[in-house]
């Protein structure tokens, strides 16, 4: 603030563009939490802040009949570009190592405010997705690596990582940070210590098939970290921790692999939405797939859940209540 409020002393930026500014920034501050650490945040908890603003009353507008229970699409539109503001000279001055606005998935509309894109794969472009990473983990489609050294192909890492993401639906921090020794085994069923926000931890059981490709991996791995003293999960063929930024490259890798008519761009933040849409539409316990996730609550899980193409079709001819009948021969289709 005092940068900006000594562009006013130049003439570059007028007092009520800086006041502006300032309240903007003042209200970003609350919405977050005063005592979050601005590194912390990822692109995820940048989009709650904006929906959240856009349903913030609007103190401007005193009569209730008037809409002034939500912001005008003009308020959120500069909002969004006042906190896009902040985190362009955050990156440069080294406050965050990441602009999370480069994973934010809210966008300003022209009408209406700001509003989330869809972002969940449906169920034919998670199968691909998945389909294609599983390939890759039962050492299929390796064609395109064979010139080069077994420890140089990063197939199966590159498996594990759309697996697990598509699968377990971890922040893209958590798996950046995990270690090999937060996988463990209890009862032959393979868990992962996820290290969540919060210095929060949850205990996920891994599925058999992501359990199989992660064995794979850490043979592969022996090899690549011989002489190499991190304890990271997710390796370079170098040797080193993968970063943020290297998980969206892999998961485009193994996108082109999937047949075109079912392949669509995601973020790692899309494959959480996708783990939670789908374990939602398929009756999983909500509160099970609120452990999963790592939320502290059920509302905030319902943030995740995006619409199926067809679902409430689908739910209306295996409903509950008919199924008794249905199942003894005497309702038929």
């Amino acid at each position: 603030m005092e940068l900006v409020r000594a562009k006013t002393l130049t003439g570059a930026l007028s007092p009520a563009t800086a006041e502006v500014y300032a309240r903007d920034v003042a209200t970003f501050v609350g919405l977050a939490g005063e005592e979050t650490v601005l590194d912390d945040l990822t692109g995820e908890d940048v989009d709650v802040v904006l929906l959240a603003f856009a349903r913030k009353p609007d103190g401007r507008r005193a009569d209730p009949g008037r809409g002034a229970g939500v912001q005008s699409a003009s308020s959120q539109a500069r909002f969004r570009r006042s906190v896009s503001a902040l985190f362009k000279h955050a990156a440069l001055a080294g406050w965050v190592q990441v602009n999370p606005m480069a994973l934010v998935t809210v966008s300003a509309k022209e009408r209406g405010g700001l509003r989330p894109q869809r972002r969940a794969l449906t169920r034919e472009q998670a199968q691909g997705l998945v389909g294609a990473a599983r390939e890759l983990g039962d050492g299929r489609g390796e064609e395109a690596g064979r010139s080069r050294r077994r420890d140089q192909r990063t197939e199966l890492r590159d498996a594990l990582i759309v697996l697990l993401l598509s699968t377990m639906g971890p922040r893209v921090s958590e798996l950046v940070r995990a270690d090999v020794e937060d996988f463990y085994t209890n009862d032959g069923v393979r868990y992962w210590r996820i290290f969540g926000k919060g210095g929060k931890t949850r205990d996920v059981p891994l599925p058999g098939d992501v359990a199989r490709v992660l064995e794979a991996y850490l043979s592969w791995r022996g090899e690549v970290a011989r002489g190499v003293q991190d304890k990271a999960l997710l390796l370079s063929w170098r040797g080193r921790r993968l970063a943020r930024g290297d998980v969206q490259a892999v998961i485009d890798r193994v996108q082109r692999r999937v047949d075109p008519d079912r392949r669509r761009s995601v973020t790692p933040h899309g494959l959480r939405h996708t783990t939670a849409t789908h374990l939602l539409a398929d009756a999983v316990d909500m509160d099970a797939v609120r452990r999963v996730l790592g939320h502290g609550d059920l509302a905030t899980l319902g943030r995740y859940r995006d619409e199926l193409p067809g679902e409430l079709e689908v739910a209306m001819r295996v409903h509950p209540l008919l199924r008794e009948r249905g199942a003894s021969g005497a309702g038929g289709v």
